[in-house]
């Protein structure tokens, strides 16, 4: 069994699909140690994990993160540039420092790294470890087929789309100039070469674990061969009070709508009031999470909301799901089969949304502030055209038999075999890291993705964008 170092940015969209995968590896029996901020460093405990606290990186509380990096408050790209450069690059020498001391003082084997902990690609570098780069975000690999990321931009469709996507690739050195003058400091000061391009750097050229699917994956005839789907990584759920309300909904005559803005973006005035707004004098029942949010008592009767569901709560009972584009809540409705209306304004969420409406599993609104009237075309849109639902429960089938954690698991450990690493026998394990024996079994074998046809295709953006214009 091999000494495996997990590492997750301190967002909870981050840490759920990294304990996640931590647990699987504890069962498989490997020794687990996780390395993340403070505020989740009992999610691992908890399963069983060492924890690597983050004391050289600065740690930070997701929902005040402009109180220690003042930038990330600025709105659109600005705010997301300094996201970049101030959190996940700015936190990296520390995070290289901490995993350093870590590996002095007890060698590990491999590092598992969330993504965006971009010290763990350079930590791997200077110790010589096998890296592998979990992907808790789509696939933001630069490609020679495909628009840059950052533009919420779909694959060509014609020569004018490949022009465009020409120009914005051969621009992008200039604008993303200020992320790479972050990433080579970085390794300057550590006495590194500049390495490659930042977007490449984030993924390992040893394995890839990507969320999501093949289906929801813009094609590119340059994906590494690294790159394994594994679907949705869902970490087991403690037992969770439900409001008594949720298990009337079985007989709920009309279509139910849940909406959610996730754990991030949690403001209500951005989604959550415009889609109560908006649906009020439908024919639904409007499900909704407020994350703790205070959105007042005068809400529309056919409303109903708490602060946190969990999902297999809710979700079988849905129609249609409203979402600010958090990939974790993406993932977790098209499990379910539901079609989407997808607002998303900030981060990744705009390229999110736009992967969605190119999958044929909803529609981008293409905005993170929709009207009450925007929300409402989409979701009667929605709930009139079956393609959309048809086309969500084939992309649900698909992540289902991808594996998930399970699946990541097994590709860890045939990577750290491959490696012809030293793997530790289970004497030298904490005891409360000594699994039961696993049952044996069979890794999941992906299904093909099912492609849309070209006449499927064109119908979805004619109604994408007919919600655009239903203002």
């Amino acid at each position: 069994m091999a000494h495996i170092v997990v590492t997750a940015m301190p967002f909870a969209g981050h840490v759920r699909p990294m304990t996640a995968l931590a647990a699987a590896l504890l069962a498989r029996g490997h020794r687990v140690d996780a390395y993340t901020g403070a505020r989740y460093a009992d999610a691992f405990a908890e399963l069983g994990c060492e924890i690597i606290p983050w004391r050289e990186a600065q740690d930070f509380d997701e929902h005040r993160l402009s109180e220690t990096f003042p930038e990330t408050d600025r709105p659109g790209v600005r705010g997301m540039l300094a996201m970049l450069r101030d959190v996940f690059i700015g936190t990296a020498m520390g995070q290289v420092a901490d995993l350093r001391a870590a590996n002095s003082r007890e060698r590990f084997d491999v590092l598992v790294g969330d993504v965006m902990t971009v010290g763990a690609g350079i930590a791997a570098e200077m110790l010589n470890k096998p890296w592998v780069t979990v992907s808790l975000v789509p696939l933001t690999l630069p490609s020679r087929d495909l628009p840059p990321v950052g533009f919420a931009l779909q694959p060509p469709t014609g020569w004018l789309d490949r022009v465009r996507d020409r120009v914005l690739r051969a621009a992008m050195p200039v604008a993303s100039a200020p992320i790479e003058r972050a990433y080579r400091s970085v390794r300057e000061q550590l006495d590194l070469g500049p390495g490659l391009p930042f977007a490449e750097a984030l993924y390992s050229p040893q394995l890839v674990i990507a969320t999501g699917s093949p289906s929801l994956e813009y094609p590119r005839s340059d994906l590494p061969e690294t790159v394994r789907f594994v679907g949705r990584l869902e970490p087991a759920q403690k037992p969770f009070a439900t409001p008594l309300w949720v298990e009337t909904l079985i007989d709920e005559p009309r279509p139910v709508v849940f909406v959610t803005q996730g754990t991030l973006d949690t403001d209500p005035r951005e989604l959550l009031l415009p889609t109560l707004e908006g649906l009020a004098d439908l024919p639904v029942r409007v499900v909704g999470t407020t994350s703790g949010r205070r959105v007042g008592h005068g809400y529309p009767s056919n409303a109903r909301l708490a602060d946190f569901l969990q999902y297999p709560s809710i979700l079988p009972h849905a129609a249609v799901g409203v979402t600010n584009g958090g990939w974790g809540g993406v993932l977790a409705m098209l499990e379910q089969g539901l079609p989407l209306v997808v607002a998303g304004g900030a981060h990744d969420k705009p390229e999110i949304a736009a992967r969605v409406a190119w999958a044929g599993a909803g529609l981008d609104l293409r905005t993170g502030h929709p009207t009450p009237a925007r929300v409402a075309a989409a979701v009667r849109l929605l709930l009139r055209e079956p393609a959309y639902r048809e086309r969500a429960a084939l992309i649900g089938d698909e992540l289902r038999g991808l594996g998930g954690a399970t699946r990541a698991a097994e590709l860890v450990e045939q990577f750290t075999c491959h490696s012809g690493l030293h793997l530790l026998p289970p004497s030298a394990l904490p005891p409360s890291q000594v699994p039961a024996p696993a049952s044996p079994s069979t890794p999941a074998t992906p299904p093909s993705p099912p492609t849309p046809s070209s006449a499927f295709t064109q119908e979805v953006r004619q109604l994408s964008d007919t919600t655009h214009s239903a203002t």
